[in-house]
């Protein structure tokens, strides 16, 4: 089994893995915003070569807001309690910035499913993280 990312990382910069009970839900959306964007960037990518600017906008309508809160409502009845808790202190963080083009609420749903994500990535549950990328891409 290869190594996760997240495990590289800390090798090769020689970090200390933190605990992830005193991140905030910001600051695994932080992160889960970043994979996430990873992900999909590579599956837009890998499905063929094309022009940056037509790769940007097949990216950009899958990470938005408004299609992250459609995904993440189609997956809540599949997350473990500890997935829902981790979604709800995202969806509830009191955030300083919002989305340009979303609602509020689109924007809090996707805050939340960021923030889950984070966690997957940071704890190392890849396979899990993919589990439910792959499935948000089909809500």
């Amino acid at each position: 089994m290869e190594e996760s990312i997240v495990k590289l990382v800390r090798d090769t910069f020689e970090l200390e893995e933190q605990d992830i009970n005193t991140y905030s839900p910001l600051t695994l959306a932080y992160i889960g915003d970043a994979i996430y964007d990873l992900i999909i960037r590579t599956m837009v990518v890998e499905k063929g070569n094309t022009a940056p600017n037509r790769l940007h906008q097949k990216t950009s309508k899958i990470v938005k807001a408004e299609s992250q809160a459609r995904a993440i409502e189609g997956l809540l009845d599949i997350l473990s309690e500890e997935e829902l808790a981790i979604y709800k202190r995202g969806r509830n963080a009191k955030s300083f910035t919002t989305a340009k083009n979303a609602s509020v609420s689109d924007y809090r749903k996707a805050t939340g499913f960021e923030a889950l994500l984070g966690y997957l990535y940071l704890t190392e549950r890849t396979d899990r993280l993919m589990e439910l990328t792959k499935l948000a891409q089909l809500k």
